[in-house]
């Protein structure tokens, strides 16, 4: 059998060889609790304060700027619902977001209304990006915070964040995006960005799954989900996971320095897929294709097939793609982001999402490539 294919970076990466090196001493023989005053404990908070530094660097932030979370689902929460929850009595009591966003935000929103709050959804347009002036007509003094995610992660479209944190900050509500799949793959500098909230994921650049970050700009009143022993300054209570945030470190700095090599290498690797698979099945969609796109993901449809028998086809074949968000699978569902854009349900239950990343090479692409329309023929019942 030919060597498995891996086109599902989106979901997870695997975990990177100088990430494992880093985490495992403090999985072994630095096991000390960072709250501890003994030596074992002033290790292991030397290196957490360490690792803190090194992720705000790469984001241009300070490191008391940064909250290690369990990933992006619980900096989402702690973004959207922490501070919600901070800004209500003041008068703002709506949260503002969108109709593509990662379930961990939109469920979120939905956290806020059944607690008595507004939840306002930005309108799209048809290509995959958020309607500016329809965003910024509801973008008023009642909104606490507005969460859009940068990167989409079903269909790769880029958002014009900078421009909707100007936007909000001008009304004077809290900027948060869900950075999960724009970190590597779109600059980042929040010195630079009118941005007060932004959440990463380790699992997505090669460091563990169960680590992710949140930047929270100084200023910024956020009321914790959990409550506990005030560690973290009071924004996350819970003895710190030390070495998980020390590989989060390792990873964040690896996909920083790889960033313009990388990317230019998975957008040339992304679009000779794409255009193979147009060249020869020419009545394809390419879901977002008009809109800025990150480089690692292609979202296709294939007009008569469904996503189901295509992804079983595929993997019979040891390619690994998915039908969207990791976080959906096994979902009778079409997808939330496509149905927001207007995509017919027969489309959209027809979407492959393929994500290049890491592990995949042109030799990749090219059997990919090839094999693809052959499994589409048969799924349409057109094969020779």
């Amino acid at each position: 059998m030919a060597t498995p294919i891996y086109l599902d970076h989106a979901a997870t990466t695997p975990v990177r060889r100088e990430v494992l090196d880093a985490m495992l001493p403090f999985l072994g023989e630095r096991f000390g609790n960072p709250s501890s005053t003994h030596r074992w404990g002033r290790e292991a908070r030397a290196a957490l304060d360490e690792a803190r530094e090194r992720v705000a660097r790469c984001l241009g932030a300070n490191p008391d700027e940064m909250c290690f979370t369990s990933g992006g689902t619980e900096a989402d929460n702690l973004a959207v619902i922490g501070s919600w929850r901070m800004r209500r009595a003041s008068g703002r009591n709506a949260v503002l977001t969108t109709p593509i966003e990662h379930k961990a935000v939109l469920e979120a929103a939905h956290q806020v209304r059944r607690e008595g709050g507004e939840e306002r959804m930005a309108p799209m347009l048809p290509q995959g990006t958020v309607d500016v002036e329809g965003f910024a007509s509801l973008a008023d003094e009642q909104v606490a915070v507005c969460s859009v995610m940068w990167v989409n992660n079903e269909i790769g479209t880029i958002q014009p964040v900078p421009e909707l944190g100007d936007i909000a900050r001008t009304a004077g509500i809290l900027m948060h995006t869900d950075a999960v799949q724009a970190f590597g793959k779109v600059p980042i500098d929040l010195q630079a960005l009118p941005i007060d909230l932004l959440s990463i994921s380790g699992h997505k650049i090669g460091a563990a799954k169960g680590v992710g970050a949140m930047y929270i700009r100084r200023g910024t009143a956020i009321e914790p989900l959990f409550h506990g022993v005030a560690q973290d300054r009071g924004r996350r209570p819970g003895t710190e996971n030390v070495a998980f945030a020390v590989g989060l470190a390792v990873a964040a700095e690896l996909t920083v320095a790889e960033h313009g090599t990388e990317c230019a290498r998975l957008g040339a690797l992304r679009d000779r897929l794409e255009q193979m698979i147009l060249a020869r099945i020419p009545d394809a969609i390419i879901h977002g294709r008009g809109a800025p796109r990150a480089p690692h993901v292609l979202s296709v449809s294939v007009p008569g097939t469904d996503s189901e028998a295509l992804l079983m086809a595929l993997d019979l074949r040891g390619i690994a793609c998915s039908a969207g968000s990791a976080c959906q699978s096994g979902s009778i569902t079409p997808s939330h982001v496509l149905a927001a854009l207007g995509v017919p349900g027969d489309l959209a239950s027809a979407a492959i999402r393929m994500s290049v990343g890491c592990m995949t090479t042109p030799e990749c692409i090219d059997r990919v490539g090839e094999l693809f329309p052959s499994l589409v023929a048969r799924a349409r019942g057109t094969a020779a």
